[in-house]
C-alpha cells in the first residue's frame, strides 16, 4: 500500500526546531514508545507534511474554492463534528515516527504523497460540509441521506456498487452520508480526474454534478462556521507512544475462533510425502508480508487486521502439522483466496473500518 518513508539526515533537520534533531530520534524503539505523546513535541511546520496540506490549498484555489480548512496533529485521521478543521496523525510528522508506525501497525496509513493527498481531500469534503452546513440542504438530503443519522462503528460493505464513487478505498462512502458526501468531493477535487468520463453511466454521476454546482455557488464565499479550535490535539495526550499503539492494535485486531482447519486441511497435506517437503507454517511465514499488502489493497482493510489472520492460520498449520503438497505459485494463490475470503468474511460481520 504506503512505500516506507525513509529519511535523510537533511529532511531531519529540516523538520526539527532550531535546525536540530529532536532529542528522542535516536531512541530505541522499547525507550520511545515510554515516552508520551505530548512530549514528543511536533509541529507541522517545515514538514513534508505541510508541503501535502499546501498542495490541497493550491487544488481547493484552482477550483475557486476560497476557504481553507485548519490543520492539527492528534492520533488519528479525523475532522471532528461542527469544526471545520482536519485532525491529522501525529506519524506525518517525523520519518522517525513513520518507521514506528510501520512497526507497530505495519503500514503507515497516509504515508506516501499520493495517499496523504486522497485523505486529505477527502477530510477537506468534511471540512466544508461543516463551513457551509451543506447537510441541512434538501438536495444533498436527497441524494447522499440524513447527516444526523446513526454514525455506526462497523457497516457491511457493497463494493460492486455503481452508487458511490471510489477515492480511499472501494466502499468508504457506504458508510454514512457524510462519508459518502466527503468521498465524492474527494473524487471531484483531484486534479485531472475525469471524473465524468470515469462515472458515466453510475448513480453516483448525480452526486459528482452535484458538488460541482455547489462548489461553484460557495466558491468565494465566507464560511457559516468558522470555529479554529483543535480537537483532542497531540499536546494534550497523555498516554505514552506504547499505550497509543497497543489501544490500537485491539481496535483492529481479529480475534475469531478457529474456522480455518477444514480449508487448510484442504490447502496442505497432514502428512509429508517425504522429507523435501515445506511445512504449511514455514510457506505462510515466508509469503505473510506479500500476502497481507495484496490482500489489503483490494479489500481495503488494514494490513493489522489480515496480518492478524495470517497468524492464527500459521498456528493452526503448525498444530495441525500441515504441509506442502503443491507447487508453491499454486499454494500462493489458493492461500491468498483463503485468506482474502476469512478477511471479508470478518468485514461482513461488521467489522468493516469506517473513515473519518
Amino acid at each position: 500500500m504506503s512505500s516506507h518513508p525513509r529519511a535523510s539526515a537533511a529532511s531531519n533537520r529540516r523538520i526539527s526546531t532550531n535546525g536540530q534533531l529532536p532529542w528522542w530520534v535516536r531512541l530505541p524503539d522499547e525507550e520511545l514508545l515510554k515516552l508520551r505523546l505530548c512530549d514528543l513535541d511536533l509541529q507541522i511546520e517545515g514538514t513534508a507534511l505541510a508541503e501535502r496540506i499546501d498542495r490541497l490549498g493550491e487544488e481547493l484555489e484552482q477550483r475557486g474554492i476560497r476557504f481553507r480548512p485548519h490543520c492539527w496533529l492528534s492520533t488519528e485521521w479525523f475532522s471532528p463534528d461542527g469544526v471545520p478543521g482536519i485532525a491529522v496523525p501525529f506519524y506525518l510528522a517525523h520519518p522517525r515516527l513513520a518507521r514506528l508506525e510501520r512497526k507497530q501497525m505495519l503500514e503507515v496509513e497516509g504515508g506516501t504523497e499520493e495517499w496523504c493527498l486522497r485523505i486529505l481531500r477527502h477530510e477537506a469534503g468534511h471540512t466544508i460540509d461543516t463551513a457551509f452546513r451543506l447537510h441541512r440542504r434538501k438536495r444533498y438530503i436527497k441524494l447522499f441521506g440524513k447527516y444526523n443519522a446513526p454514525y455506526p462503528e462497523h457497516y457491511y460493505p457493497k463494493p460492486y456498487s455503481r452508487n458511490y464513487v471510489l477515492n480511499l478505498e472501494p466502499s468508504y462512502g457506504q458508510a454514512h452520508p457524510a462519508e459518502d458526501f466527503a468521498e465524492t468531493f474527494a473524487v471531484w477535487l483531484r486534479p485531472r480526474s475525469n471524473w465524468r468520463t470515469t462515472y458515466e453511466g453510475w448513480p453516483a454521476l448525480k452526486k459528482l454534478e452535484f458538488v460541482s454546482e455547489l462548489m461553484l455557488e460557495i466558491g468565494t464565499h465566507k464560511p457559516l462556521v468558522r470555529s479554529r479550535e483543535q480537537v483532542e490535539p497531540l499536546r494534550s495526550q497523555r498516554i505514552t507512544l506504547g499505550e497509543h499503539y497497543a489501544r490500537k492494535r485491539e481496535l483492529y485486531g481479529v480475534n475469531l475462533p478457529n474456522l480455518y482447519d477444514q480449508h487448510l486441511r484442504r490447502l496442505f497435506s497432514e502428512a509429508p510425502q517425504d522429507s523435501q517437503h515445506q511445512s504449511a507454517a514455514t510457506f505462510l511465514k515466508r509469503n505473510r508480508a506479500e500476502l497481507r499488502r495484496t490482500i489489503a489493497h483490494w479489500t481495503g482493510e488494514y494490513q493489522y487486521t489480515i496480518d492478524q489472520v495470517l497468524e492464527e492460520m500459521i498456528a493452526r498449520c503448525e498444530e495441525l502439522n500441515l504441509y506442502m503438497d503443491r507447487p508453491a505459485d499454486q499454494a500462493k494463490l489458493d492461500a491468498m483466496v483463503l485468506v482474502t475470503v476469512q478477511t471479508m468474511n470478518y468485514l461482513h460481520g461488521g467489522h468493516h473500518r469506517v473513515a473519518l
